[in-house]
């Protein structure tokens, strides 16, 4: 991976996929090479500041903050303060595949806006054993634009549906801001085994990060962030399986997992979060994740408003089918709800 060095003063915006990390885990992800000793320094000396205002290692970020840099050698990014995914990777013989199949499923094109529905099991981004992820594909998502697309949030590898892109450094600072004042609606799909007591309602339950043999998960925690999502039983087969729209006012890792758990609804294909409670006996069902990013609102860029839906994947089609759900309902679910 090349590195530049940056000779200027530079202003960079937090993406929605790097809101919750520490502000040294953050420079460690996007300058390697700079020193926590050198952190420190330059975090006492406001040569480093977020906001405007001088602060600790330990700050905790928020999509659309700005992080102002001083010059560094051989930074992560480049100079124009793009975020982490513009960085260029070797090519993987599957990379021409993936990207025409991801052309295939734009929902949305504009001058400013991308919107894709993104294939489960797919990552957004990389990291530890994960080499193929949409940030790597982002080039063949250019087309005429000048810039390379950008990530402004982030969807879980194994959730499928809407994602959007930015496709210029303005639109990101717009859509990171929009994210981060709560102006879209994100609403989504899930198959649960069990069905919620209440046909409709809301959970306000803080969650943690923590780690663990399975990896990155969160759990309800008085002192943690606070998490709110809305819910709607749409259908439901007997006390067996429902199919619930969620809408998530916050954005926490795995929220929509970890708040269907704490109903005693684990989503269907969990076993992350649900362990073998995620999982039916006796029926043949697809055990991947029943988690869908259904449908966006969103203000744009240049004004107005901006909606796009993604189908259901294969996956969750068949289940709906088995159990005779309708994957074409003649109203939204849940368009009414929220704040």
């Amino acid at each position: 991976m090349t590195t530049k060095t940056l000779t200027a003063v530079t202003s960079i915006i937090v993406t929605e996929a790097e809101a919750d990390l520490r502000l040294d885990r953050w420079f460690k992800r996007r300058f390697p090479t700079l020193t926590h000793g050198r952190l420190e320094k330059l975090l006492r000396t406001g040569q480093i500041r977020v906001d405007g205002g001088r602060v600790k290692a330990n700050l905790r970020l928020s999509a659309g903050q700005i992080i102002r840099v001083p010059p560094l050698a051989e930074p992560e990014p480049a100079a124009e303060a793009v975020p982490p995914q513009t960085q260029r990777q070797p090519r993987r013989a599957d990379d021409d595949r993936l990207i025409e199949e991801l052309r295939r499923r734009i929902l949305h094109r504009d001058k400013d806006v991308l919107i894709i529905d993104k294939p489960a099991g797919l990552a957004v981004q990389g990291g530890t054993a994960t080499e193929q992820h949409l940030d790597r594909l982002l080039d063949g998502l250019r087309f005429e634009a000048p810039e390379r697309p950008r990530l402004v949030h982030r969807l879980d590898r194994d959730t499928s549906g809407v994602l959007v892109l930015a496709r210029s450094a303005a639109a990101a600072t717009w859509l990171a801001a929009a994210f981060r004042r709560k102006e879209t609606r994100k609403i989504y799909w899930a198959a649960t085994v069990g069905v919620p007591k209440l046909a409709e309602g809301r959970i306000d339950l803080a969650l943690s990060k923590q780690g663990g043999g399975y990896g990155e998960r969160v759990h309800p925690d008085e002192e943690g962030q606070r998490a709110v999502t809305y819910y709607r039983v749409v259908e439901h087969a007997g006390r067996q399986v429902a199919w619930l729209a969620l809408m998530p006012i916050t954005g926490r890792t795995h929220q929509l997992r970890a708040h269907c758990v704490a109903m005693g609804t684990p989503i269907l294909g969990d076993g992350k979060y649900g362990g073998r409670g995620a999982f039916l006996t006796g029926v043949d069902l697809p055990r991947q994740l029943h988690l869908h990013a259904r449908s966006i609102r969103l203000a744009r860029p240049g004004g107005g408003v901006l909606q796009a839906a993604a189908p259901l994947p294969p996956h969750m089609i068949t289940t709906w089918r088995f159990f005779g759900f309708d994957p074409a309902p003649a109203a939204e679910p849940l368009a009414d709800a929220g704040p």
